[in-house]
């Protein structure tokens, strides 16, 4: 991405990688997630940069049985 005269890296999540995967686990397991949540939680992941951006884009996306322990 280019931003007033510098190049910047835009670095997502990869959903593939095992670190994202168990933290993604431990997020399902610690808040009891159902299946919609997950795949909500999935999609979002993959656009998101950390775990804040997961957190603020599950709010943006305004979803009410999001209050994610962490």
């Amino acid at each position: 991405m280019y931003i007033q005269g510098q190049w910047f890296s835009i670095k997502t999540m990869n959903i593939k990688d095992k670190s994202v995967l168990e933290m993604l686990n431990k997020l399902i397991a610690i808040n009891r997630l159902n299946k919609i949540q997950i795949l909500q939680m999935v999609n979002l992941a993959s656009i998101s940069n950390d775990i804040n951006d997961l957190k603020d884009n599950l709010k943006w996306e305004g979803s009410k049985s999001f209050n994610l322990n962490i």
